[in-house]
């Protein structure tokens, strides 16, 4: 499974921002790797959401592990049946959380940060 998450600048630590992450580890579980790539939304002037959702949907994940996670990204994670789970923390306990089943689905999302950067 192709796990991704929104990490900020050290690549290690969960960004609260999922659309504005400088980046995202995209983790493949089967060969225990991951890659991190710079999230091309992080500077967007609007709609950064939308695009990292796209950017995480182009990626290949099934799942995305985040801080939070606005509507207009979720509405396009949901379509293409990518599973959202809540955590905090480094990336690497949010990986291992997952996979030990300790992670909530989020169900709730925010109304967004339109036009606030």
């Amino acid at each position: 499974m192709m796990i991704a998450v929104p990490v900020d600048e050290t690549k290690e630590a969960l960004c609260v921002s999922f659309g504005r992450a400088p980046y995202v580890l995209f983790y493949d579980t089967e060969r225990e790797q991951g890659q991190v790539r710079e999230n091309p939304a992080a500077q967007s002037e609007g709609g950064a959401g939308i695009q990292a959702a796209q950017f995480v949907v182009d990626g290949g994940a099934q799942a995305l592990v985040t801080v939070r996670c606005g509507e207009n990204a979720a509405q396009v994670l949901q379509a293409a049946e990518i599973a959202i789970y809540k955590a905090q923390g480094s990336a690497k306990e949010a990986l291992e959380d997952l996979k030990e089943g300790k992670l909530p689905r989020m169900t709730t999302f925010h109304a967004g940060f339109h036009g606030i950067r």
